[in-house]
């Protein structure tokens, strides 16, 4: 076939207008919409007087620093300089910037100012969804992920290997001092940059091994960034943190026909690499942003008997596996002995009864009630080796007060509408997390610390949810466009 003629010097007879640089369902339109949609009391919200300084230069306006940044999170940019080059080439920027080109010092200042009022964002993506009617909120699935910090790993370090580190630094302080002394000359007016680096060093060890030594302080601290922890992910062990996020699904007509579609309705960042005390906390926070849903799914790692008792109290329907299910599948688990209300006791597999013999109190454990059989049943008993190696007393049960409702979660969990219920659970959080690391970046994190890091993490939910907004503010008809960008919402 022929070829179409090239020429890099033509010009156009008129000039184009902004509104032909990009289609009229680029992402770029819906997050322009939903920015000029926040009033004066949500720009107070954040923090952001949007009528700009009474004196001084005229600057960029805040409905223009935000698109960028939202736009940013949305496509997967998330460095200031970075997101200089796309205001200077990328038309969506140009379209969303109004053809203004931001700095990258101008755009980091506003993101820095305003980090932590903007999580504020995530909450009003929530509700606009929730009030247009998207959001189902029959079933929510909350889950976690290991997020790689801004922090080598390498740079993680015990009580020992601080005060290593600690000595090698003020010999090497030490070595320079000694480079430096001139005799009779008169001391530099500065530090040299070697030098100055050491002692920087020196007192940041010093620091952090005090931090080590305290009673209540960490194991280990990064001296990168010291709020984050060795966590155990894909890429083996990683100097990170643990994002928490509650999603549930949402209802997108998409021509004509509806559509799934995901939208985070809580999220939450900790330094704590396990997931169980994050449960009862991240189904209060989809309350909080008035998403709460009737079921909440989650895997063995949130599984324990405080949690089921705190889910009865929220009344909160739960659906998660028991944490150990290898153990269950054990002939002789506590879980085959059979109480008998009656006469305070159990019975074993092979038949022998276990009565009351007293409690076990443990500090900052709940006080146990302790069963036991006869010891020279159990030794006489074939299955002794398989069911317990006390010689002395034979075995024994240590009854808490959540095993009976583990064993009601048990039986629930053996139904097959529990199962069912479940299945649903691999198709809410896991994608969501997927598309935030392929599609928006996340699967590293570019800010230090937890504070900062949950900012972070709130816009990057943001972010997503806009992604879903935006599919149902494009089939919506345009009278009713507003209710998806916010607008109005008290």
């Amino acid at each position: 076939m022929p070829s179409r003629p090239l020429s890099r010097e033509q010009t156009w007879l008129l000039p184009p207008t902004l509104e032909e640089l990009i289609p009229a369902d680029h992402p770029a339109r819906f997050v322009a919409a939903f920015v000029d949609a926040l009033d004066r009391a949500a720009w107070g919200e954040l923090g952001v007087a949007p009528d700009g300084a009474v004196r001084g230069a005229p600057g960029y306006h805040p409905r223009v620093l935000l698109g960028v940044w939202l736009y940013g999170f949305l496509s997967g940019v998330r460095s200031s300089r970075k997101l200089e080059g796309a205001c200077r080439e990328s038309l969506a920027y140009l379209w969303l910037t109004g053809w203004q080109r931001p700095d990258h010092n101008t755009l980091w200042q506003f993101y820095q100012e305003h980090r932590q009022p903007l999580r504020l964002l995530l909450k009003r993506t929530i509700r606009t969804a929730v009030r247009a009617g998207l959001v189902d909120l029959a079933v929510q699935a909350v889950d976690g992920t290991k997020l790689v910090g801004n922090a080598a790993t390498a740079r993680t370090f015990d009580a020992d290997g601080l005060a290593k580190l600690l000595a090698r630094t003020a010999a090497a302080i030490a070595d320079l001092e000694a480079q430096n002394q001139g005799g009779d000359d008169p001391p530099p007016p500065r530090l040299p940059a070697l030098l100055r680096q050491a002692r920087a060093l020196q007192q940041q060890v010093q620091t952090a091994l005090a931090a080590v030594q305290t009673e209540e302080g960490p194991q280990r601290v990064n001296l990168t960034d010291p709020d984050a922890s060795l966590m155990k992910s894909r890429q083996g062990i990683v100097a990170g943190y643990n994002a928490q996020a509650m999603v549930s699904p949402a209802v997108v007509e998409s021509r004509g026909a509806r559509a799934g579609g995901l939208l985070i309705t809580a999220a939450e960042v900790t330094t704590d690499p396990d997931d169980h005390a994050q449960l009862v906390p991240m189904i209060q926070r989809a309350r909080g942003n008035e998403a709460g849903a009737e079921l909440t799914l989650a895997d063995g790692g949130y599984h324990s008997g405080p949690n089921l008792a705190a889910c009865a109290m929220l009344e909160q329907a739960v659906v998660m596996p028991e944490a150990q299910r290898e153990a269950l599948r054990d002939p002789y688990h506590k879980e085959a002995f059979r109480y008998d209300e009656a006469t305070d006791s159990y019975r074993c597999p092979a038949g022998q009864t276990l009565t009351f013999r007293g409690e076990k109190h443990r500090t900052h454990r709940p006080v146990m009630r302790v069963y036991r059989g006869v010891a020279a049943v159990c030794r006489a008993c074939p299955a002794f080796d398989a069911c317990t190696q006390d010689q002395r007393q034979g075995r024994a049960l240590e009854i808490g007060p959540e095993d009976t409702r583990l064993r009601q979660h048990r039986a629930l969990m053996a139904s097959e509408q529990a199962k069912s219920q479940y299945r649903q659970r691999q198709e809410l959080p896991e994608p969501v997390f997927g598309i935030l690391k392929e599609q928006h970046g996340a699967r590293r994190l570019l800010l230090r610390g937890l504070d900062n890091v949950r900012a972070e993490w709130s816009l990057l939910a943001a972010a997503f949810n806009l992604r879903t907004l935006g599919r149902a503010w494009q089939a919506r008809p345009l009278p009713e466009r507003a209710l998806l960008t916010g607008a109005g919402l008290a």
